[in-house]
Order: C-alpha cells, then structure tokens, then sequence
C-alpha cells in the first residue's frame, strides 16, 4: 500500500504547522539527542521530527514504516494528559501507524536501547 505525505489535517493544517515550526526551533534536550540518532537516515530510514497528522504532532514519524515514536516529558504522568495521549494513540493505529513512547528519561539515560527499540520496530 502507498502513503504519501498528506497525512494533516485540511483545516487545522496552517495552524498546527506554525507550533510544530515551533516545536522544531526549541526541542528538548531530549528530543535534540534522539533527532541526532534519526536525522539523515541515521537507522536507514528517512524520519520527520514535529510533522502533523491529523489533528496531531508527531515528535518523530517515518511515513515509509509508518512508525511514530514519541517523547514523552514529565506532565505526560498527570492523569488528564494520559487520558489524552491513549485518545491520540488510538487515532494513529487507527490510521496505519504504529506508535512507541519513550520518556525523556530514557532517552537521557540509556539511548543505546531506545535506539534497539526503534530498530526492531523497524
């Protein structure tokens, strides 16, 4: 099956591409160290890092694996926030893509095996 890269939202598409701009200008550390692993086809495969989909934003997407990873920081422990990241999971499986969670912890700490991780996803 082809994808392509029109995976955002008409509507909302103008607004969520000035935050993932945003986004992309001031990662978290985090964020900065994964993308220095992913960029270039670092695993062999292209990855975009803040792409909207839908009515979301990706941290990191490979549209050809149909892969999202995301990051996540210490408010994504408050209940609301989790409430909202099972909805916004949901809708990305539902749409072909699979997604997997680090936290900024792991990243931090042990980048070695999120690297493993994201590879037998892969």
């Amino acid at each position: 099956m082809a994808y392509d890269y029109q995976t955002a939202d008409p509507i909302l598409y103008g607004i969520l591409k000035g935050y993932a701009k945003e986004n992309r200008q001031h990662p978290t550390e985090a964020e900065s160290v994964l993308w220095q692993c992913l960029k270039g086809r670092g695993l062999g495969v292209s990855f975009k890092r803040q792409h909207v989909i839908g009515e979301y934003i990706a941290d990191f997407v490979c549209i050809a694996s149909r892969l999202i990873i995301e990051l996540d920081g210490g408010y994504h422990q408050l209940s609301e926030q989790q409430t909202s990241d099972e909805a916004r999971q949901q809708w990305l499986e539902s749409q072909g893509f699979a997604v997997i969670r680090f936290t900024n912890e792991e990243v931090m700490g042990d980048i070695e095996h999120v690297i493993e991780t994201i590879e037998q996803h892969l």
